[in-house]
C-alpha cells in the first residue's frame, strides 16, 4: 500500500483503540466491532451535525455529490431522473479517490474492440452500426478491509470414510484478509463490481479526485453499521471460500459449516474510477461498464441476432426431423 493510501486511512481513522480487545476505533463509533465494548466518549463526537446535498437517483437509488455548475439532472448510472436530497450526519465519507489511467478515448475504442469479440450469434454489423450515446466518467463507492480471523470448521468429506461413504471433520484455522473489497454502490450491480475490482491499483488512492473532469461522484450513504454487517457477509463468503480449498481433506465434502471470529478489523471508504458508457444499436439502447484503470475489465449488455437464432434452431429440429425419419425406415 502506497504512503497516499496510508496517510488517507490514517487521516480518517481515530487513533483510539479498544480498550478490551484492541481494535482500532474509528471516529462515530460507539462500540467495538469485534468485542462490542462501549468506545470512549471524544469531544468532538459530541454536538456535532453535518449536513450535505446529493442528488438520488430515482431509478437505481445511487446517491451523488450535488454541485449545480457540473451535476446534470440525469443518473450516470442508469439516466434515469434523479431529485436533490438533503441528508445530517452521514456516517460514511469517502477517504480516497483512485485515480484515472484509462482515457475516454480508450475507453471508446475499447468498446469496437468488445463488440467485435461477442461471437457469431450476435449482429454481424453490430461493431460497424453502433454508435456511443454517451460516455460518463464516474467514481464508485466499496470498503476496502483488513483483518484477522480465526476460522472454525465442520464437515463430511469423502476421506477416511471407511465403511461408509462419509467420515466427520473439523479444524480451526487463522485466516489474514488483505485488500477485501465489499461494494458499497447502488449504481453498479454485483456483477458489475465483480469484473471491475480486480483491476484496481489501491496505491493510486488520493485524497482528491483526480484524472477526469466532470465526473460523477458517488457517495457514501448507509449506516456504519449497515456497512459492517456488508463487510461481515463478505469476511464469512471468503472463509467458506477458504475452507473448501484449502482445509477439507478428500475430493468430495457435504454440510460444511463455518464459524468466524474477527480481530482487528481495519476499514477504509474509497472511490473507484470507472466510465458508464451508453450505445445505440438499430433504435435500441445498451450499456456497457468499462474500469477507469484497466481497459479491459468490462461488463454489459448487447443484443443478439435473432435471424442467426432462428436459423440454428430451424436446422437443429431439421436434423432430428432427418434422424427420425431414417429410424422410422430402417424398421
Amino acid at each position: 500500500m502506497s504512503d497516499a493510501t496510508s496517510n488517507t486511512a490514517e487521516a480518517e481513522a481515530d487513533p483510539t483503540d479498544c480498550s478490551a480487545c484492541g481494535t482500532p476505533l474509528e471516529s462515530g463509533d460507539l462500540r467495538c466491532a469485534i468485542c462490542g465494548k462501549s468506545a470512549p466518549v471524544r469531544r468532538y463526537d459530541l454536538g456535532t451535525t453535518q449536513v450535505v446535498k446529493i442528488l438520488r437517483c430515482t431509478g437505481c437509488g445511487a446517491a451523488v455529490a450535488y454541485d449545480p455548475k457540473k451535476q446534470a439532472p440525469s443518473c450516470s448510472f442508469c439516466d434515469s431522473v434523479v431529485e436533490i436530497e438533503t441528508l445530517e450526519d452521514p456516517m460514511e465519507q469517502t477517504g480516497g479517490y483512485l485515480t484515472f489511467t484509462v482515457t475516454p478515448e480508450d475507453a471508446k475504442a475499447q468498446l469496437q474492440r468488445w463488440l467485435s469479440s461477442l461471437g457469431w450469434f450476435r449482429p454481424s454489423d453490430l461493431s460497424s452500426t453502433a454508435r456511443v450515446q454517451e460516455l460518463k466518467p464516474l467514481w464508485w463507492v466499496a470498503w476496502v478491509f483488513d483483518a484477522d480471523a480465526r476460522v472454525s470448521w465442520a464437515a463430511d468429506s469423502n476421506q477416511g470414510g471407511r465403511r461408509s461413504a462419509w467420515a466427520p471433520h473439523a479444524g480451526t484455522t487463522e485466516f489474514v484478509f488483505d485488500d477485501i473489497l465489499a461494494s458499497a454502490s447502488r449504481g453498479l450491480s454485483a456483477a458489475e463490481v465483480g469484473v471491475l475490482a480486480s483491476g484496481y491499483d489501491l496505491m493510486t488512492a488520493r485524497p482528491d479526485p483526480e484524472g477526469a473532469e466532470n465526473a460523477t461522484i458517488e457517495q457514501f450513504d448507509v449506516q456504519r453499521s449497515q456497512a459492517r454487517k456488508q463487510v461481515s457477509k463478505a469476511l464469512n463468503e471468503m472463509a467458506h471460500n477458504r475452507v473448501q480449498q484449502s482445509e477439507i481433506p478428500g475430493t468430495k465434502f457435504r454440510k460444511l459449516q463455518v464459524s468466524l471470529v474477527l480481530q482487528n478489523l481495519v476499514t477504509r471508504r474509497l472511490s473507484f474510477p470507472a466510465y458508464v458508457m451508453a450505445y445505440r444499436y438499430k433504435g435500441q439502447l445498451y450499456r456497457l461498464v468499462i474500469s477507469g484503470q484497466d481497459k479491459t475489465l468490462m461488463s454489459g449488455n448487447a443484443p443478439y441476432s435473432q435471424v442467426k437464432i432462428i436459423g440454428v434452431v430451424g436446422a437443429v429440429v431439421a436434423v432430428l426431423a432427418f434422424i427420425l425419419l431414417l429410424i422410422a425406415l430402417a424398421q
